[in-house]
């Protein structure tokens, strides 16, 4: 029972911060101090990732007329600017794969640290800002999803692949990156949603295959549970979000990821003096 509610903190946890620009893993690496699961090393990495799956159902229910090619309700010309979607999406999307496979090891082994954590919380915090007051006043060049161009979703798709690092997060990489390059808060905000998809279904079953799928029965159930959470908390973190950027920027977002870096930073600092 206990462990049941552990998973279903860590699913509220992820729900909200995996699509909010504050970072996931700057959450659950200050969590996990104090939520311990009582499992495997091995699961635990593994469930920090898959649990992502459950966000991910969240956007495909959302926008899923806005994502189907195929709806019945959609002329002939939306059906085609919807596969012209899917085919941004893919573009933006080869970055992140390329390099995930190439380096998903090599980060984890070097990277996976609360300093580098509270470094990439802060770097970005600070970018953020910057950008959203270098941005004030400045129409944006693609106020539509169709007005995104190929170079634009690849750098986008370039800032997804920092996303890598820990504490960066995924939503706050290609968001910023969105921004940088001249899109409106809300289509920055829909790709991040919409890049989401393969990247993290590919996280997900890269951490499963490298896991082996050998769950026991208590596993699974968990690894379900903290799904079924993530995907309802999502639900109400992506409303939120593109509710509250209508009419406000990404600054708060930038303040808040500073002051938690530095809470990370002091508070595994000072428990590194203290051992």
């Amino acid at each position: 029972m206990l462990e049941a509610l552990k998973i279903i903190f860590l699913g509220i946890v992820e729900g909200i911060t995996e699509w909010l620009p504050i970072s996931s893993t700057g959450h659950l690496i200050l969590v996990e101090e104090f939520v311990h699961l009582e499992l495997s090393d091995a699961f635990v990495e593994m469930f920090n990732v898959v649990i992502q799956f459950g966000a991910i159902l969240a956007v495909i229910l959302l926008y899923f007329h806005k994502l189907n090619p195929f709806s019945p309700k959609k002329t002939e010309k939306q059906k085609l600017m919807t596969i012209q979607l899917w085919v941004k999406v893919v573009i933006a999307t080869i970055p992140a794969m390329v390099f995930g496979l190439l380096f998903d090891d090599y980060v984890d082994e070097h990277f996976m640290n609360a300093y580098v954590v509270a470094a990439m919380l802060i770097i970005y915090g600070i970018l953020f800002i910057v950008v959203e007051k270098k941005h004030e006043g400045v129409p944006p060049k693609a106020a539509k999803l169709s007005q995104l161009t190929i170079p634009m979703i690849l750098a986008i798709g370039g800032f997804q692949v920092l996303a890598m690092i820990p504490g960066t997060s995924r939503s706050g990489a290609t968001i910023l990156g969105g921004l940088l390059i001249g899109a409106s808060r809300s289509v920055a905000a829909e790709f991040t949603f919409f890049l989401a998809i393969p990247v993290m279904f590919g996280w997900s079953f890269l951490k499963m295959l490298k896991f082996g799928f050998a769950f026991t029965g208590q596993e699974f159930f968990m690894l379900l549970l903290g799904c079924a959470v993530s995907f309802g908390v999502s639900v109400f973190a992506i409303k939120f979000l593109m509710k509250y950027i209508k009419n406000h920027d990404f600054k708060v977002f930038g303040y808040y990821r500073i002051v938690l870096g530095v809470i990370v930073l002091l508070y595994f600092g000072v428990t590194a003096l203290m051992a």
